[in-house]
């Protein structure tokens, strides 16, 4: 079960990584003529990298692009950053905990 857990907890987090860099490379391009935003469906994502499947990475759809064919929104991309990084600080104290309780078992068995 712990196993499962961590294995789980991993490709997790091996997902938030990839949109971390997603979401830095849309920042990167805000200002990049004819740059589209791009992104990853977190949810199926996350299912498909259980399954052994790597991420599928699409263009974002209803963002307003502006004159120069650019549609990053920065609003957007900051609320996504925000959002990354406490998902991440959750998985990284779910993997933490996990590791600890390891370690107390392996101790209390001395």
């Amino acid at each position: 079960m712990v196993d499962a857990l961590g294995s789980r907890l991993s490709h997790y987090m091996d997902l938030l990584s990839t949109r971390q860099k997603l979401v830095a490379s849309n920042i990167a391009n805000a200002e990049t003529p004819g740059y589209r935003t791009k992104d990853i469906d977190f949810q199926f994502e996350f299912m498909s990298q259980v399954a052994g499947i790597q991420p599928d990475v699409h263009g974002v759809e209803g963002l307003k692009v502006k004159n120069d064919g650019n549609d990053v929104s920065m609003d957007r991309e900051a609320r996504l950053l925000a959002e990354n990084a406490m998902r991440f600080n959750l998985a990284a104290t779910l993997l933490k905990s996990q590791v600890k309780m390891i370690r107390s078992a392996i101790q209390e068995s001395k």
